[in-house]
Parts: C-alpha cells; sequence; structure tokens
C-alpha cells in the first residue's frame, strides 16, 4: 500500500468523525470570532493586518496540536489497532503517515487565518476610518506556518507518548500554557534564568518564529530546543509506538 493512500485515509479518518468536522469548523468560527473581537475592541490606532493574523493565529495553536493528538492517539483510544496494524503490518508507515497527514493540515488553516485577516483588516479599517496597514509579506506567511507546525507537532509527539487522547491534549496544555508561564517568571524574578530560557523554554522560541520575530541568537535557541523538546521525544515515542503491545 503506498504512502499517499495511508495519508489520504488518515486525513479522512481526522475529518469524518463528529469531533473532526467540529474541529475542523472550530477553525473557521475561531478565527471570525477573533477578528470580529479585534473590530470590536482593538484600539484604532492599532489595527494592522499582523494585528489580526496573530490573533486568529492563537486559537489555531490549541486546535492544530488537538487535532493531531487524535490522529495518532486513535488506534489506542478507539482499539481500532487491531485492524489498522492487520491491514498495515508497518507501523513505523502508519505513524509516518499520520504525521505528514497532521503537518498538511497547517496549509489550509494557514490560509484561512491570512485571508480571514485580510478581510477583517478591510473591515476594521473602514469601520474605524483609519487606513489600511498591510504589514504581513509572504515571509510572515512561512513564519506562521512552521510555527504553527511546530505548535502541532509537539502534540503528536505527545499523542504517540502518552497514547490517551486526554492525557496527551492535558499535557500539550501544560506544555503551551502553565509551563511557559511559570518560566516566564522564574525569568522576571531570577536574573540568572532570564538569560538562560530561550535555551531552556521550547515555547518561547516557537511563538517568536510564530511572529516571525526570530533573529540572531533566536535561530540557535529555537534548534537547541527543537531538538531537546521535539526530536529526541519523537524518537523514543516511534521507539515505544514499534514495540508497544496493541490489544
Amino acid at each position: 500500500m503506498p504512502l499517499t493512500r495511508l495519508v489520504r485515509v488518515e486525513l479522512r479518518k481526522s475529518f469524518d468523525t463528529r469531533s473532526g468536522r467540529w474541529l475542523l469548523a472550530s477553525l473557521g468560527l475561531a478565527a471570525v470570532l477573533t477578528t470580529g473581537a479585534i473590530i470590536a475592541w482593538s484600539p484604532t490606532s492599532e489595527l494592522a493586518y499582523s494585528q489580526f493574523t496573530l490573533a486568529i493565529g492563537v486559537p489555531m495553536t490549541i486546535i492544530l496540536p488537538i487535532i493531531a493528538v487524535l490522529s495518532v492517539t486513535s488506534e489506542w483510544s478507539q482499539r481500532s489497532g487491531l485492524a489498522t496494524f492487520t491491514l498495515v503490518p508497518h507501523r513505523g508507515r502508519v505513524v509516518l503517515a499520520k504525521a505528514v497527514a497532521a503537518v498538511l493540515v497547517t496549509a489550509p488553516a494557514t490560509a484561512v487565518a491570512f485571508a480571514v485577516g485580510a478581510v477583517g483588516n478591510l473591515v476594521g479599517a473602514a469601520w474605524a476610518d483609519v487606513p489600511t496597514v498591510w504589514d504581513q509579506s509572504l515571509a510572515d506567511v512561512g513564519y506562521f506556518a512552521a510555527g504553527q507546525t511546530l505548535l502541532l507537532l509537539v502534540g503528536f509527539v505527545l499523542g504517540a507518548l502518552i497514547r490517551s487522547s486526554s492525557g496527551a491534549i492535558v499535557g500539550y496544555m501544560m506544555y503551551g500554557f502553565v509551563a511557559p508561564g511559570l518560566l516566564a517568571f522564574l525569568a522576571f524574578s531570577q536574573d540568572w534564568f532570564a538569560d538562560a530560557r530561550p535555551w531552556l523554554d521550547a515555547k518561547y522560541s516557537q511563538d517568536a518564529l510564530l511572529r516571525g520575530q526570530l533573529s540572531g541568537d533566536g535561530w540557535s535557541h529555537l534548534v537547541v530546543t527543537t531538538l531537546v523538546w521535539l526530536a529526541v521525544p519523537m524518537v523514543v515515542a516511534v521507539v515505544n509506538v514499534l514495540r508497544s503491545e496493541v490489544k
């Protein structure tokens, strides 16, 4: 069975259930609601294209990793592992297909963010009677997509490590929202940690990439934290998936 067919199957499995369709719809709904909130409450002096796209990206950093988590944990949480690995007795190819399918979701999500953001920018500028500010480039689109992809892969790795939907989702919430706050407080209160934080806090560098604000040592910070917090756990997760017993 070719890998392309496995990827198509995994894409279909991600969105042909009620929960999958709601997650897909929530991407567009969150983009529209976020855009409306910015138009309604943001100061007119701050209305710009980047404000809309980055704000839309915030709920996407939650929804996309959840989609990845559900994709990789389906064989264990829904007890379909025996059927899947009997039809395709090569777990590594199945895991690879799941990863490729999850990453492919980033492309339409990025398109939605920038399309809805463009509409919001036009409507907001007209509503506030201010000049329309287009401060996003193709490079910013690439940074946005790369940042979303890294966060999505974090969810994928947690799903492969824990192999439980609820546990992996909770783990991602800790990674994305609890740990960064604690590390930021530690950096604020301890001078010695302020310089070390970029080398230890993966979310810090990933958020900077998402905003297109990485420069200089920031790229080194991103490479180191990605190797430590994403690449190494990915290897451990894949090895565990290949060796674990499916019941």
